[in-house]
């Protein structure tokens, strides 16, 4: 998590009452005042949106349109992903890359059409949005322009009932399936909606402006199936998921490749070699990277947490861990984390330290629960 700034300097996002009013237990997060979890607990929370729908704030994200004469040829230049190759509405997980392909954030990118004109509908994460805009903007200056969409909030509904309770209130919502996004109709105010999330859940992220969230917050959470969720059970869920966290799993002295992500290179730009860092990344797709992002099963009911060495059978270190927890869906903790690559075979025995002592792990394969999304 970022870190803390006195409270009265703290950032609030449109539904900062709503989380008050509902009993949430606030916390500083990357700048803003954010809810940590609601009086029914992080575990209950996380139960919930597995087996019905949870409401996520997560406005505090960066979200901006890029314009430009060919948008897709020029933010390929900061990125590995084929962006080119989308077709209006379809969205794509990818990276801003350093030259020497470190990773400065991931990021949600969306075609869409304005009046004739592609564009590009970017969300990124709220720690790296001003690092992320402001690279953005200079690096593709005189060919591209941003639009920081600062008035703007952001929702996410996930969960198996989503798409039930968002189709009492957008029946368009329906048409979509994973990682597409349309321009929809929200009582009477325009919203841009995507199928898609950070839970390994089907649902959805609903953009819409700012003075129109919280009553469209309320409207959700009216629903039986809806209950409100904080940063807490966000954290388990992505983790059993599998999904890396920007500035704990992925960073900037972290590939794709070493990171797991290599899929996110598409196979026209390995050809064209054209992205940052082109050299080393696609050196290490051929040759294999010295480490890895790993699953991670400890034995016992006792989580570890990130930063614990990883040891071999004979106490040699060989990684460490990056993120860690109790697995309310397994019952169990869980965790990934960066090992040797000759010790990232599922299966693998391994060791991690835990309050000075070793406690035995086996690497296993991500993700831990088998994501729900709709494909088709």
């Amino acid at each position: 998590m970022a870190t803390a700034k006195p409270d009265t300097d703290l950032l609030k996002t449109p539904l900062h009452d709503l989380h008050v009013a509902h009993g949430a237990r606030m916390v500083p997060f990357a700048g803003y005042a954010m809810p940590v979890q609601y009086p029914s607990g992080i575990i209950t929370e996380h139960k919930h949106t597995r087996s019905a729908a949870g409401l996520f704030d997560v406005s505090h994200m960066g979200q901006a349109i890029l314009r430009g004469a060919d948008v897709a040829a020029s933010f390929e230049k900061l990125v590995p992903g084929d962006i080119a190759g989308l077709n209006i509405g379809q969205m794509r997980y990818t990276l801003l890359l350093n030259e020497a392909g470190g990773i400065r954030d991931d990021l949600m990118a969306t075609r869409i059409d304005e009046d004739g004109r592609f564009a590009l509908f970017l969300v990124v994460n709220a720690a790296c949005k001003g690092a992320d805009f402001a690279h953005i903007a200079t690096s593709l200056a005189g060919e591209a322009e941003l639009e920081i969409l600062e008035d703007r909030a952001l929702l996410a509904l996930q969960g198996p009932q989503a798409e039930a309770v968002l189709a009492a209130l957008v029946p368009d919502c329906c048409d979509l399936v994973f990682l597409e996004g349309r321009d929809m109709n929200i009582d009477g105010a325009p919203a841009f909606v995507t199928r898609s999330g950070y839970t390994g859940e089907d649902g959805f992220e609903i953009s819409l402006t700012a003075d129109a969230a919280s009553a469209f917050a309320e409207k959700l959470l009216s629903h039986e199936a809806v209950a409100p969720i904080g940063l807490g059970a966000r954290d388990s869920l992505r983790l059993e998921a599998g999904l890396c966290l920007y500035g704990h799993d992925i960073d900037e002295a972290t590939t794709p490749v070493e990171a797991g992500l290599t899929w996110v290179v598409g196979n026209r730009r390995r050809e064209s070699a054209d992205f940052p860092g082109a050299d080393t990344i696609l050196g290490q797709i051929a040759d294999g990277a010295s480490r890895k992002r790993v699953g991670l099963l400890p034995e016992g009911r006792a989580p570890v947490r990130e930063g614990a060495p990883v040891q071999d059978g004979d106490g040699h270190s060989i990684g460490s861990v990056t993120s860690g927890g109790f697995a309310p869906g397994l019952e169990k903790p869980i965790a990934m984390g960066y090992v040797t690559t000759d010790h990232a075979a599922p299966g693998t025995s391994v060791q991690i330290e835990l309050r000075g002592r070793s406690v035995a792990a086996e690497v296993v394969a991500m993700p831990f629960v088998k994501p729900n999304y709709k494909r088709s």
